[in-house]
């Protein structure tokens, strides 16, 4: 797995304010757009932390998502933003933030204009119902159509188990009702078939993989007795007990 490259945060140019975390287009030294998610919005770090694995495991599952980068934000950074809400968002994102390939011309997928063959809404459905992704539902599909391709974005709804850390335990082995609001859950097929192809390509040494080029910085910001290699533990645990269950939750939802 290559490692994730570094930029530098060097121009902000306009705030994302679809959802409340105020994600913005940014460009970096390396002369490239991103959308860069922020760790000093609501959810601090562990929408970050989401979003990294989330983007990570749908790459390797081999769906078509953005670069993931981590863009480094200098304390010098927005001091003269006029923006107040703006300006105190990028004072506390010194360090380094989550930036997504910004894909220029691309246009939310519509599941009523763009058709998409059973097995590949089913692996989708069976890579968020493992993330536990609440936020790929009819109302905000977060996937694009860019150049013809579908192109999966922004997990950073996953792995809400981490909101509740001190009663984490048993959360792999939780039901995943939610999965029924999926935008593509009317599709859903072959669930084996679906299953066999998803645990292929997401093996427990790919978890581990992925978990472990998380910055540690992130995770000393979660302020929990665990230190960064223990909290990737709990993450790499929790992904391993799951995708062994995912096939069984969803056939039970779908009786088969």
């Amino acid at each position: 797995m290559h490692p994730i490259r570094h930029v530098n945060i060097i121009r902000y140019l306009t705030p994302l304010r679809e959802g409340g975390s105020l994600p913005a287009i940014t460009e970096a030294d390396d002369g490239f757009l991103y959308v860069t998610k922020f760790r000093g919005a609501g959810q601090g770090t562990k929408a970050l932390v989401s979003d990294f694995i989330g983007g990570m495991l749908a790459k390797v599952s081999g769906f078509y998502t953005p670069e993931l980068v981590f863009c480094y934000l200098d304390e010098s950074f927005g001091r003269t933003e006029p923006d107040e809400e703006i300006q105190d968002l990028l004072k506390f994102s010194t360090g380094l933030n989550l930036g997504v390939h910004y894909l220029s011309g691309a246009i939310t997928f519509d599941p009523a204009a763009t058709e998409i063959e059973p097995q590949i809404a089913s692996r989708i459905v069976w890579l968020d119902y493992l993330l536990t992704n609440v936020d790929r539902t009819y109302k905000n599909t977060n996937m694009l159509v860019w150049k013809g391709d579908l192109w999966l974005i922004d997990h950073g709804a996953s792995l809400y188990f981490h909101h509740n850390w001190d009663n984490r335990k048993g959360a792999s082995e939780k039901s995943f009702p939610l999965i029924k609001d999926h935008v593509l859950f009317s599709k859903l097929s072959d669930i084996d078939r679906a299953n066999e192809w998803m645990l292929s390509k997401i093996t427990p040494e790919v978890i581990d993989e992925v978990v472990g080029l998380l910055p540690a910085d992130w995770l000393t910001a979660y302020n929990v007795e665990e230190g960064p290699d223990s909290i990737k533990r709990e993450y790499s645990d929790f992904l391993k007990t799951r995708i062994h269950l995912v096939a069984t939750h969803l056939k039970s939802m779908t009786n088969g």
